[in-house]
């Protein structure tokens, strides 16, 4: 599973941050969370392809993430998209959408569906899982998880020195299911062992609240935003976001494996008092930059 940050600014890019975009990439899915003003352009200097996309994830319906979505749609149209791209989003989103696209003269439109959520699981394949919570802000916003399926990993040491070959029945321990080789039955505690699927979640704009504390438990990686610093605490309370301390606190109680800060305010020429603020409650710890990747 890779992420690719595009945007990290909040409301106001800078010369070095695009408005909201991270793109998820998962064996054949390929999902864009949020989409702000010039994610496309991003996604090209990326080395991203547009007619990859299947899904987009709108947390909610600010410009800073969602402005750039009839450019995409109008792009990957010209790319040759011959998929059905799913938007996702809160109640509202079919709304929006078609409100967006009927101020444009679009030659020819992409195939797509517009899917409006509330809290709970919503997607599942044999993969993975996305879920989505409300969270706390001044227009409905949604949080979001990706929880990969656990899977059987097969012991191939074991496998052989009992000699099964590759082929069906390696598939058929993969399930779960027992098998006989030789006249005997395999033992599928050694066969094959249960690894544990990877979480991660992203929390855009909102207060702290008790779904996104749920929304990120367990979670390896949580990518949270973190508008701004401790000492202007009182402002985002104001504006409804999380300063870098509040998302730290939210890692620590999940006990998550990794945060990154994201969504910052153009105020800060780079993230080292974001970072050191989050660091007092939660170490393991940094701030996305536009085109960071990362692996889980």
């Amino acid at each position: 599973m890779e992420i690719l940050f595009l945007g990290t600014s909040s409301m106001v890019p800078t010369k070095e941050r695009n408005h909201s975009g991270i793109l998820i990439r998962y064996k054949s899915e390929t999902i864009l969370v949020d989409c702000g003003e010039g994610i496309q352009r991003q996604m090209k200097i990326a080395g991203a392809k547009l007619a990859r996309i299947t899904k987009i994830l709108i947390s909610h319906w600010h410009g800073d993430h969602v402005l750039g979505i009839p450019g995409l749609m109008q792009s990957m149209n010209a790319s040759g998209y011959n998929g059905k791209l799913q938007i996702y989003g809160p109640v509202g989103t079919r709304r929006f959408v078609k409100k967006m696209l009927d101020v444009f003269a679009f030659d020819n439109k992409i195939a797509f569906g517009v899917n409006e959520i509330k809290d709970g699981k919503f997607f599942q394949n044999g993969d993975f899982v996305l879920e989505a919570k409300e969270l706390k802000h001044n227009v409905p916003t949604l949080g979001y998880s990706l929880a990969e399926k656990d899977r059987r990993k097969i012991n191939i040491k074991y496998i052989k020195k009992i000699g099964i070959p590759i082929g069906p029945l390696l598939g058929e321990l993969q399930k779960g299911k027992s098998i006989v080789w030789k006249d005997e039955k395999v033992d599928i505690s050694k066969a094959a062992k249960i690894v544990k699927g990877k979480k991660i979640t992203i929390i855009n704009d909102t207060l702290p609240c008790g779904n996104a504390d749920a929304l990120a438990k367990g979670s390896d990686l949580i990518i949270c935003e973190a508008t701004y610093s401790s000492d202007l605490k009182n402002k985002s309370k104001k504006h409804m976001h999380m300063t870098a301390a509040q998302a730290a606190k939210l890692a620590k109680k999940a006990d998550a494996g990794k945060l990154v800060l994201t969504h910052f305010s153009a105020r800060y020429k780079d993230t080292k008092e974001l970072e050191k603020d989050a660091k007092k409650y939660f170490k393991n710890v940094c701030c996305a930059k536009d085109f960071m990747r990362i692996e889980v």
